[in-house]
């Protein structure tokens, strides 16, 4: 190991005799500034979506309708992508939004509806938020649990209710 001092030893004196500690402070410096600005870059938040194939399969969490879901899928919990299962009921209150069907190129009013009841089905976790809002506006947001306007606050899954057509 008197090599790896030696080595260690030369390259710490040319080091040092070619850079001064302002210097070093300044490179630093720089380097953390750097890294600060990280977070300020563009982030493509679509990551793993840019490529996914839209799908017919409402179990899915790709599906059309599932624009804005933040929950498990009701169609892999025993009910359908417009019906609660059995044994859980509507939430009283829901939240909405508009889901483009690229079968169409339609936009529609998709209605998201919790099924509560029962505790949470654990199954077919979609987590889309397209188009999600801040807390504050409560009908658009999904952060929400909507059971609390139901006999039961439990939540159990989500169904995703087409509407209508979205008019312009």
């Amino acid at each position: 190991m008197r090599w790896f001092d030696e080595f260690s030893e030369r390259g710490s004196r040319r080091l040092a005799q070619r850079t001064s500690r302002r210097s070093a402070l300044a490179r630093l410096g720089k380097v953390l500034f750097g890294a600060a600005l990280v977070p300020l870059l563009p982030v493509d938040r679509m990551v793993g979506r840019a490529h996914a194939a839209v799908t017919d399969d409402p179990r899915s969490c790709d599906y059309w309708r599932h624009c804005g879901v933040d929950g498990w899928l009701c169609s892999c919990c025993g009910g359908s992508v417009s019906s609660c299962p059995p044994g859980t009921e509507v939430g009283t209150i829901t939240w909405v939004g508009t889901c483009r069907n690229p079968a169409d190129n339609t936009d529609y009013i998709v209605s998201y509806n919790d099924c509560c009841g029962k505790g949470s089905c654990g199954r077919c976790q979609c987590l889309r938020s397209e188009a999600d809002t801040p807390v504050y506006r409560p009908q658009s947001s999904n952060d929400i649990n909507w059971c609390l306007g139901s006999t039961s606050a439990h939540y159990h899954c989500t169904t995703s209710v087409v509407l209508g057509v979205a008019r312009k």
